[in-house]
């Protein structure tokens, strides 16, 4: 990587930008030869964003010719906007631009509803890709020839990389920067930024943290809670129904009928993610192990090659 382009966009989402350069700029402060540039989508050189904060300083595209190596970093936009056919019209020459950059050997990297862009700029046909998840049936039924991945943080193919959101795009450009400079100068990056955990191309969208928790029993959600902090300690389903007043077999009927899933899948479930988290991080296995409540590094050795196909690629080979 030579130099990094930030596109601002109008009513730009600016964390989508700004999150990613914080990123590359920690990654030149600590010795990258990196060149920062942010610019307009438009001839103007100020926009607002879609929070009301302003942009400026920004120089237009058509003054940037684009070499190999080059990164270009589209943010997600206002979804009203992107569903407005004169945004499209008016953008023609951009989406011209743009494509003559990424002819001219560029890469190009969108953050969640920046997968937008680059399907209306026709940068996505035959091509695979992730954004937003609120947004998948509006992607589909638009770009019908781009193949939605909807499990996925970020999709990498032929120099164009999509991501489902401001956070996994801050992990792809990390990714980005681990592929140009090695994982152990990742690893300084992410922790100037305090990025506890790293995650890769394989990992999904919504963590078990979050899964599994879009209902609305309380009691359901304290036992997942109680569950997801205290996966170090051991406890049995009857500790569990103590603590919301249930007995053991209610407990178990009631989480199974909420969430989809029995209480012993949850719990191993969160035990493999927190794991392969820890193992990520440089943590032994043997404390890994321990953190997670197993009883030995063969079970959790076990658990991650049963779930071999769902976590990261570099874990896999762990014996």
């Amino acid at each position: 990587m030579k130099n990094i382009y930030f596109l601002i966009v109008p009513q730009t989402h600016p964390l989508d930008s700004l999150g990613p350069a914080q990123l590359f700029f920690e990654a030149k402060e600590n010795g990258a030869n990196l060149n920062l540039h942010f610019v307009s989508s438009t001839l103007d050189n100020e926009l607002d964003s879609s929070l009301g904060l302003g942009f400026s300083k920004l120089i237009p595209y058509r003054e940037f010719e684009l070499e190999k190596d080059d990164v270009i970093v589209i943010p997600g936009i206002d979804f009203s906007l992107l569903n407005d056919s004169n945004f499209k019209k008016g953008n023609q020459l951009f989406y011209h631009w743009l494509n003559t950059q990424y002819n001219n050997g560029a890469t190009l990297v969108s953050i969640c509803t920046g997968a937008f862009i680059l399907a209306d700029a026709g940068l996505l046909k035959g091509k695979k890709a992730t954004t937003h998840w609120k947004v998948f049936a509006e992607f589909e039924e638009k770009f019908p020839e781009t193949e939605l991945l909807k499990n996925r943080l970020f999709v990498e193919n032929e120099r164009i990389y999509t991501s489902a959101g401001m956070l996994s795009g801050i992990d792809l450009c990390l990714y980005l920067v681990e592929k140009e400079y090695g994982i152990k100068f990742a690893i300084e990056v992410a922790k100037e930024v305090v990025m506890y955990f790293r995650r890769g191309e394989s990992d999904p969208q919504l963590s078990i943290f979050l899964q599994y928790r879009n209902h609305l029993d309380t009691r359901i959600h304290t036992v997942q809670d109680f569950i997801a902090n205290n996966l170090a300690r051991p406890f049995i389903i009857e500790d569990l129904a103590d603590k919301v007043y249930m007995s053991a077999r209610n407990l178990t009927r009631q989480f199974k009928k909420t969430t989809g899933i029995t209480i012993g899948d949850y719990l191993t479930k969160l035990r493999v993610e927190q794991s392969v988290h820890l193992l990520a991080e440089g943590y032994t296995l043997e404390y890994a192990t321990i953190e997670c409540g197993l009883k030995s590094t063969n079970q959790l050795r076990s658990l991650l090659k049963k779930f071999k196909g769902v976590i990261p690629t570099d874990l896999n080979a762990i014996n």
